[in-house]
């Protein structure tokens, strides 16, 4: 006990000499005095807690663990327990550290139940910790899954098991979607899920395209998009299908017919996007029995697969996103689908169809009513501009950049396009996005990390990208 009181006193004091002065280390040494809780730093980061004390047996599962960002600079665990302590009990608290002294904006914090986790979310997400000052709070997960991709679309899942398990430790499954026209084949990636992160870790090193090569192929290995994790409490009130692996000829009236089976009229409508669908059923038991009944049937010879659809909390609207709330995983929060077979990275559907058309409030542009409707003789026309539009009536983020540029009072965006081609012979295309008028701010040139297959993916993605960073830093 004295060595661990030494260890935080070393701890505080490491700190004092940065926030200003002896106070800053006392208040440290006071906080873990009230709470009897260790602090030890190392690697970058200062640990509160973990394991708490008199805590026996194993830490708490995954799912308990929240991310925090946007922390002011100068804030450290006398300000920042207390807060989070309102969501329950804190295991640990993770607060990641500059050598300057300063905190890095960003730390995790672990409770003892996903309850606290999933509660730390729903009242300390966009608090204002500080005036004019709010913090992001997110769900942390450990990624344990990773994304493999340009694998021969020949490959079956087996073939992919073994071939993983050849060369890295702790595979648990191998995930891989057949082809939406040809469902004898693979679509060219597929997710291998191992036992810890620590493994997964591991194998990714291990991947390295160059370092092996399965089947005589250079492969893609990168960390799969985590899954979106939604509270118990709202998953319970989903009555939404989201069915894959439908036939590109199945039509959305057969899908209603066969669902509607077993129960005849549960089913309110049915949306079809190329091989997946959402089911839309008027009550929420109707839809919990027709998944177990129908998942794995066969619909026009193909084997489907039915889950509850994943609606989106309506805290992670697309403004919050926008500004700048963004997770160490924020490639996937705009969640605009991926054509056919581009490889998507992460695991089920494109999160922001099945969430706008689950009638929830959706991470990309809150969704327009897709139906459409018949011009009878006599309706009038009136000639309008999209700018007097609302930003609602957008669901592509080229539209939506315009909007935003005009809004601004900024010249349009201005797009050019770069080629490469891949190992395979492919063209691949990236946009490269130019807006004038903030030539004299910080950044005028916005270019994404990511090549794509077709010139209108390559355009969408260089305008979601451009949103995103003009998003950190602008507001609507």
């Amino acid at each position: 006990v004295a060595d661990m009181h030494e260890e935080n006193k070393a701890a505080a004091n490491g700190c004092s000499k940065i926030r200003s002065g002896a106070q800053n280390g006392a208040a440290l040494l006071a906080l873990m005095e009230k709470t009897g809780y260790s602090m030890v730093q190392q690697n970058g980061q200062r640990k509160f807690g973990g394991p708490p004390p008199g805590w026996e047996g194993p830490p708490p599962p995954r799912g308990c663990e929240v991310f925090v960002g946007k922390i002011p600079r100068d804030m450290y665990e006398d300000e920042l327990v207390p807060v989070f302590e309102r969501a329950g009990k804190i295991y640990e608290l993770r607060l990641m550290m500059e050598f300057s002294g300063e905190n890095r904006g960003y730390a995790f914090v672990m409770y003892t139940t996903k309850e606290e986790a999933q509660l730390a979310i729903k009242i300390l997400n966009n608090y204002e910790i500080r005036p004019g000052k709010f913090i992001g709070v997110c769900v942390s997960l450990d990624n344990c899954r990773l994304f493999i991709g340009a694998i021969p679309k020949d490959k079956k899942k087996e073939e992919i098991l073994n071939e993983m398990k050849k060369v890295t430790e702790g595979v648990v499954d191998v995930i891989v979607y057949p082809n939406a026209t040809d469902k004898t084949k693979n679509r060219g990636f597929a997710f291998v899920e191992y036992e810890s992160h620590r493994a997964a870790a591991m194998a990714r090193r291990r991947l390295i395209p160059g370092t092996f090569q399965p089947w005589g192929h250079t492969i893609q290995v990168d960390w799969a998009d985590p899954e979106k994790v939604v509270d118990e409490e709202t998953m319970q009130r989903v009555k939404v299908l989201y069915v894959r692996n439908l036939m590109i000829s199945t039509t959305e009236d057969k899908i209603k017919a066969e669902f509607n089976k077993f129960k005849p009229g549960v089913v309110e409508r049915v949306k079809k996007l190329r091989d997946y669908a959402f089911v839309h059923f008027f009550h929420r038991e109707d839809a919990v029995a027709a998944m177990s009944i129908m998942n794995g049937k066969c619909i026009d010879g193909a084997s489907i697969e039915v889950t509850l659809a994943k609606p989106v909390n309506k805290e992670s609207s697309w403004k919050q996103h926008f500004n700048g709330q963004i997770s160490p995983s924020s490639e996937n929060l705009l969640g605009f689908p991926n054509k056919e077979d581009g490889a998507q990275k992460s695991l089920g559907k494109p999160a922001s169809l099945a969430v706008r058309l689950n009638g929830q409030h959706s991470p990309g542009p809150p969704e327009v009513e897709r139906s459409t409707y018949p011009i009878f003789p006599g309706i009038k026309l009136t000639p309008i501009s999209m700018y007097s539009l609302k930003l609602s009536h957008f669901s592509s983020a080229v539209m939506h950049l315009d909007y935003f540029c005009h809004k601004n009072s900024w010249a349009p965006p201005e797009y050019c396009l770069y080629s490469t081609t891949s190992q395979d012979g492919k063209i691949l295309l990236v946009y490269k996005v130019l807006i004038s008028s903030i030539a004299d701010d910080s950044q005028s040139y916005f270019m994404p990390e990511k090549l794509c297959t077709t010139v209108e993916d390559a355009k969408e993605l260089a305008a979601q990208f451009t949103l995103l960073h003009l998003g950190k830093h602008k507001h609507f």
